[in-house]
């Protein structure tokens, strides 16, 4: 028999950490979590994970501006070209450290990648020619004296502006130009959190860590950049220079005296206010227009409180930050007035994006897991999803495969609807770890059960918790069962070791079953409608079967070999399966309580090559 598994969709976590970022259409949210990237289509209402994956989890993302390319790098520097169309791995490069940041250029023609304190420039496959190149390397800058923090490239793709730990922002060329080799701008007290270029133009705003905008003038516009004929560097030109002039040295200062002596001080004067210094002139120079301070009331409330996050618009001129207490800032620029101001949590916010059109902004924070997506305009959220902030410990199928329902540590219950991929409704009624959550038959709700000693049942038409089920004292359950009619709600302890049946109708306590001698692991009842019999396993290495109506004090006991993890009953109830702790399954007949069969399951779970199969010279004498 053969089965041909293939992974469909990934739920339960939205973000973990990395770059988001919106798509050149601005209607879906591309997400890494984990190995793995996820699509969130907001106009669809729909999810989809890419099948492709990575050894490590991923951390920077960019997407090429004719929207078809992806290139993805996890926290390895481990490098993949992956094609948005035919959701593939086109093209991998490993980088041998850790990549800060990446970007693609404006053109599509090249990508800069930040690693440590060096920037490198690739050239990236441009599609609209029918052309592919994989990673070739263009030009690598090593001119920071600490980590590279962001980049940001220009509207011409000729200038790269990169920020920096040293608080510092260089402007680095792509090719040679004659009238700029690299520039350094200073004037920040904090590392380079963002680095932006205007649209259409070569001013620059810089963000730094403690909530300082810095605004920088150009000198020049992008037409004014002059490339240089030879592409070779300035120290190289200068050194061919100097060689060609020191030939005519002699009678170049001889022309010099002869013009001297025929021009007067007056005509000095005025041929100075004629005639500019072109040179000069024509050299890309930066000022400062002005430095603003963001945050302050914050940063005075709270001393750790950080800017980490920041993303500006170019078109609409408005400047997204987000600080580590959760709350995010909305300006507009060149004259930093404040528009809007909202706590979304009181966790970080790592990374912001904003879509294409200007009116919808993505927020991750990876403490919790949260991706959020706001309008700012209507001040609505268009998207709000939060996975399990601490490992999940159960889920459960609806009977007609439409939900899932997970519950974790962090005391909550989720709904995730399998379609869509989306989290449609999240319970925080229990106060503790959920351990163990199951279906009824009937698909109106489902229960869950918790270490705060309930047993909870949830409405899923009207999204409520209907029905708190406990003890006469505190028992944390461990597991929960319902009965094929859906009145019967059975629990086992963990600390106390029976078990104990409600009506689910009253939620009166009908019985408490007691016989077991170490924590219940694990319930179910037979699913046909006409028995009312339920199997409890326990680490007592027994498995009980109890008749709960007739007779639910007795019970047959079926001894095994090993801790009893799981059991379940086979859908016309004749016979029952059972886990245990040495690695095998065990059938075992409901009438008789004799064992019909097993399941070798160690050679299953312990696959692979243990330190003692390696071959090592001792082993190969003893194998002559």
């Amino acid at each position: 028999m053969k089965f041909n598994y293939k992974f469909q969709n990934l739920l339960g976590t939205v973000y973990r950490k990395g770059d988001i970022l919106f798509t050149n259409d601005g209607n879906c949210v591309i997400s890494p979590v984990g190995n793995k990237i996820v699509i969130y289509n907001l106009k669809q209402n729909k999810s989809n994970t890419l099948p492709v994956e990575s050894h490590f989890n991923y951390t920077a993302v960019d997407i090429a501006p004719n929207g078809s390319i992806l290139i993805a790098v996890n926290e390895k520097g481990e490098a993949q070209m992956i094609s948005l169309l035919t959701c593939t791995v086109i093209h991998r490069y490993k980088f041998k450290q850790e990549v800060n940041a990446i970007k693609f250029s404006p053109d599509g023609k090249y990508f800069a990648a930040c690693c440590d304190d060096t920037v490198f420039i690739m050239t990236a496959p441009c599609t609209f020619t029918g052309e592919f190149r994989s990673f070739v390397m263009k030009r690598v800058f090593k001119k920071a004296h600490d980590d590279v923090t962001c980049l940001d490239w220009s509207s011409c793709s000729k200038l790269l502006a990169v920020g920096s730990k040293d608080t510092t922002t260089k402007i680095y060329t792509i090719e040679y130009l004659d009238n700029l080799n690299m520039y350094s701008l200073s004037g920040h007290t904090d590392k380079i959190v963002g680095v932006f270029f205007e649209k259409k133009s070569l001013d620059l705003i810089t963000v730094s860590r403690n909530g300082q905008i810095c605004l920088w003038e150009a000198s020049i516009d992008m037409d004014d950049l002059v490339t240089s004929e030879v592409q070779i560097s300035h120290r190289k030109r200068r050194k061919l220079q100097n060689a060609d002039d020191s030939e005519d040295d002699v009678d170049e200062k001889d022309v010099i005296e002869k013009d001297k002596e025929y021009v007067s001080d007056e005509d000095n004067s005025e041929v100075g206010k004629q005639e500019p210094k072109t040179e000069d002139d024509k050299r890309l120079l930066y000022k400062k227009l002005g430095r603003h301070y963001i945050g302050d009331a914050i940063r005075n409330a709270h001393h750790k409180c950080k800017l980490t996050a920041v993303q500006y618009h170019k078109e609409t001129k408005m400047l997204v930050t987000g600080f580590s207490t959760g709350i995010f800032f909305l300006h507009e620029m060149p004259d930093v007035n404040l528009i809007h101001t909202l706590s979304i949590s009181e966790h970080r916010i790592s990374s912001i994006a904003m879509s294409s059109p200007g009116d919808w902004i993505a927020f991750g924070c990876p403490t919790i897991g949260q991706l959020l997506v706001w309008e700012w305009q209507s001040e609505q959220y268009v998207m709000k999803q939060q996975g399990h902030s601490l490992d999940m410990t159960c889920l459960a199928y609806s009977p007609d495969g439409l939900f899932i329902v997970t519950g974790g540590y962090d005391g909550k219950v989720k709904v995730w609807n399998t379609t869509s991929g989306f989290c449609i409704v999240t319970f925080n009624e229990h106060k503790s770890t959920v351990t163990n959550v199951t279906f009824s038959a009937n698909k109106k709700f489902f229960v869950s059960s918790s270490l705060d000693g309930t047993v909870r049942c949830y409405d899923l038409t009207r999204y409520r918790n209907f029905r708190t089920l406990t003890s006469p004292s505190l028992v944390q359950f461990s597991c929960v069962a319902l009965d094929s009619s859906s009145e019967l709600c059975a629990a086992g302890g963990q600390d106390v070791f029976e078990i104990f049946l409600w009506s689910v109708k009253f939620g009166k306590l009908l019985d408490v079953l007691g016989g077991h001698e170490a924590p219940v692991s694990s319930l179910s009842f037979s699913p046909t409608l006409a028995s009312s019999r339920l199997a409890s396993a326990s680490w007592d290495k027994t498995v009980r079967l109890w008749n709960c109506i007739e007779s639910s004090s007795d019970c047959e006991i079926v001894r095994l070999t090993s801790d009893a993890l799981q059991v379940v009953f086979r859908p016309d109830g004749e016979e029952i399966a059972v886990s245990t702790l040495d690695g095998n399954i065990s059938f075992f007949n409901t009438t008789t309580c004799e064992q019909t069969g097993s399941v070798e399951g160690r050679n299953d779970l312990g696959s692979g090559r243990a330190d003692t199969d390696l071959i090592t010279p001792e082993k190969m004498l003893k194998t002559k």
